[in-house]
C-alpha cells in the first residue's frame, strides 16, 4: 500500500505520495460552440450519464440554442439542483446551454475522471465554487470550475481504478436492480391484493353477480352498489380564522404531517382557505387527471388537521367503515378509473362529479373484516418493502464510499 500524504485540498484529504494534483483546466479544454438540435441530435445530461434526450426534458422552440458535445467529451450540468448530472458522451450531439462541455487535452483515462466527478465529495466541492441567489438557482460556471483541484494518478493507475470500479460497481448495480425488481413485485402484489379483496371479499367461494362495470365486472351477491354520494358527503370547513396549525398533506397514498413553519416546498402565505378535516375522512386529489398517471390520489386521515382545499374531503354520512371505502377507492385509483372520469381536456373533478362514481357496499361486518385484513396484510408487505429499501440505502452508501476511496487512492487496486 502506497504511503498517504495530505493533499492540502480539503475535499481530497489524503492521497498516495506519488500522486499529484492539477487544476481542471490543465486536463480539459472548454468546448463552447452553439449548434442546432436539427443538425446535432438532442441529448440529456443525467446522473446516469449522457443519453438521447429524455421525454420528460423541457423542450424549447429555440432549436439553435444548444451546445455542441462531441463523442468522448465530458458534460456536466452547472446547476446545483442537477447535482451529479454528468458523464462522458457516447456520441456527437447537442445539449442544453446550462451544461459545461469539456474536451480532454492531455493523455488520461476519461473513465477514471468520470468516476471522480460522480463522487459526492466532488459534487460538494463543485457546489462550493458556485454563485447564485438561492440554492436551486446556484450555478458553477467554467471560470470557477476550472480552478478546482483534482487528483492526477499515473496513467496506469487510472486504468486499473477505472477497470476495477467498472466491474465492482456493475456488480453492485445488478444487485440494486434485483432488489428494486423485488420491491416492484411486492408493490404489484399489494395492489392486486387490495383490488381482489375490495371487489370480491374474503370468501373466495362467495356467489358473484354481474355489475355491468368494466373495471370490476363481478361482486358478491350480498353486496350493494350505489353512487358514492349515498355514503359520503363533502367536508367543506374552512380554516377561516387561521387557528388550526396541524398541517396535513397527501403523499404517496398516505396523509402525513408537514411543518407549517417550514421554508421548504411551496406553501401559501395564509392557511385560511385550507379545509379542516377529521380522522376517518377520505382525501382525494382530483387534479391533473390526464397529465399525472403515476402518483396515488387517495388517503385516509388519521387525525384532525388542515389540508389544501384543492383536494376533495369525503366524510361518511351513514354508518360505514371508512377504511374499507378508502381501500376500495385506492383500488379504483391504481386501476386508473379516475383518469377516465376526466374526459377530453378535463384535468380535474369536483365533488359532484366524483360522487357519481359507483362503489360497492359489503355488509358492515364484512367491511370491518376486510379493513382489518388489509391493514394487517399491507403492514406485512410494507415491512418487507421497508427492509428492502434499507438494503438499497446500504448498497448506495457502500457504492459511494467505494468510489471515493479508490479514486482518491485511499484504497489501492491490486496490480
Amino acid at each position: 500500500m502506497s504511503q498517504l500524504v495530505d493533499s492540502g485540498i480539503e475535499w481530497l484529504d489524503f492521497i498516495p505520495s506519488h500522486w499529484t494534483t492539477s487544476k481542471i483546466d490543465a486536463l480539459y479544454t472548454l468546448r463552447n460552440e452553439k449548434v442546432s438540435d436539427r443538425d446535432f441530435a438532442p441529448l440529456s445530461v443525467t446522473n446516469k450519464g449522457i443519453v438521447p434526450q429524455l421525454e420528460t426534458a423541457a423542450k424549447s422552440d429555440a432549436h439553435d440554442d444548444r451546445k455542441l458535445v462531441r463523442k468522448g467529451d465530458f458534460a456536466i450540468n452547472s446547476r446545483s439542483d442537477r447535482r451529479g448530472s454528468c458523464g462522458i458522451s457516447p456520441m456527437d450531439g447537442s445539449v442544453s446551454l446550462i451544461n459545461t462541455i469539456l474536451a480532454p487535452n492531455t493523455e488520461m483515462n476519461p473513465e477514471y475522471y468520470d468516476w471522480l466527478f460522480h463522487t459526492v465529495q466532488f459534487g460538494d466541492e463543485f457546489y462550493k465554487w458556485g454563485h447564485g441567489i438561492v440554492d436551486d438557482l446556484w450555478t458553477t460556471g467554467w471560470q470557477d470550475m476550472k480552478k478546482i483541484s483534482i487528483p492526477t494518478p499515473p496513467l496506469e493507475e487510472q486504468d486499473r481504478i477505472a477497470r476495477f470500479l467498472n466491474s465492482r460497481c456493475s456488480e453492485i448495480d445488478d444487485l440494486i436492480n434485483s432488489i428494486q425488481t423485488q420491491i416492484e413485485v411486492m408493490e404489484q402484489y399489494k395492489r392486486s391484493v387490495i383490488i381482489s379483496i375490495t371487489t370480491k371479499g374474503l370468501n373466495n367461494r362467495a356467489e358473484l353477480k354481474e355489475t355491468g362495470i368494466e373495471y370490476a365486472s363481478q361482486i358478491p351477491v350480498t353486496w350493494n352498489m350505489h353512487p358514492l354520494y349515498v355514503y359520503f358527503g363533502e367536508r367543506k370547513h374552512k380554516n377561516s380564522l387561521g387557528r388550526e396549525n396541524n398541517l396535513l398533506s397527501l403523499s404517496y397514498g398516505k396523509i402525513i404531517q408537514k411543518d407549517i413553519n417550514t421554508n421548504e416546498g411551496l406553501l401559501p402565505e395564509s392557511f385560511n382557505t385550507y379545509n379542516i378535516i377529521e380522522a376517518g375522512d377520505i382525501i382525494i386529489r382530483p387534479t391533473d387527471l390526464q397529465n399525472d398517471k403515476r402518483s396515488l390520489r387517495t388517503g385516509l386521515a388519521k387525525e384532525h388537521g388542515i389540508i389544501t382545499s384543492a383536494y376533495i374531503a369525503l366524510m361518511a354520512i351513514k354508518p360505514v367503515n371508512t377504511a374499507y371505502f378508502h381501500y376500495l377507492l385506492h383500488a379504483f385509483d391504481v386501476m386508473k378509473v379516475f383518469y377516465n372520469m376526466g374526459n377530453g381536456v378535463r384535468q380535474g373533478l369536483n365533488f359532484t362529479e366524483f360522487s357519481r362514481l359507483i362503489v360497492f357496499e359489503p355488509p358492515i361486518e364484512e367491511q370491518n373484516l376486510i379493513a382489518e385484513y388489509l391493514d394487517n396484510k399491507c403492514a406485512e408487505i410494507d415491512s418487507i418493502i421497508a427492509d428492502k429499501n434499507k438494503q438499497l440505502e446500504i448498497l448506495d452508501q457502500y457504492k459511494k464510499s467505494l468510489i471515493y476511496e479508490y479514486v482518491t487512492g485511499k484504497k489501492e487496486v491490486p496490480v
